[in-house]
């Protein structure tokens, strides 16, 4: 028998807001190289993203070790927006006031566990 070698695209995809997620799951692109650039192998990263089958998680890697000067690129681009978000976010009064509610929530959630 003969093995029939095959080019595989990578199960990648860009969504409607350009960023690029695994396959048909929602988890991104972003997500998975920063566990296994925090040391996450593909079978941890399988446990903490059940939607992400272990073939994909290993094509996702392998993909982002023979490109990683583009992948690197985009993750950082994608860092610069994350922080363009996060300063208007943070100078709009409006969003102060809903994000200082939902601290104030958390807290009160918390507090209410801990007597429980």
């Amino acid at each position: 028998m003969v093995l029939a070698i095959q080019t595989e695209i990578p199960p990648l995809r860009i969504d409607d807001h350009g960023t690029v997620r695994i396959g048909a799951t929602r988890v991104t692109l972003d997500t998975v190289i920063g566990a296994y650039l925090n040391g996450a192998t593909p079978e941890q990263i399988v446990l903490q993203y059940p939607s992400v089958s272990l073939a994909d998680a290993y094509a996702v890697i392998g993909y982002y070790l023979r490109h990683t000067g583009q992948v690197d690129a985009y993750l950082e681009q994608r860092q610069h927006e994350a922080a363009d978000v996060r300063r208007t976010i943070e100078s709009n009064p409006d969003m102060q006031r809903i994000r200082q509610r939902l601290l104030e929530r958390r807290k009160s959630f918390v507090e209410g566990s801990e007597s429980a």
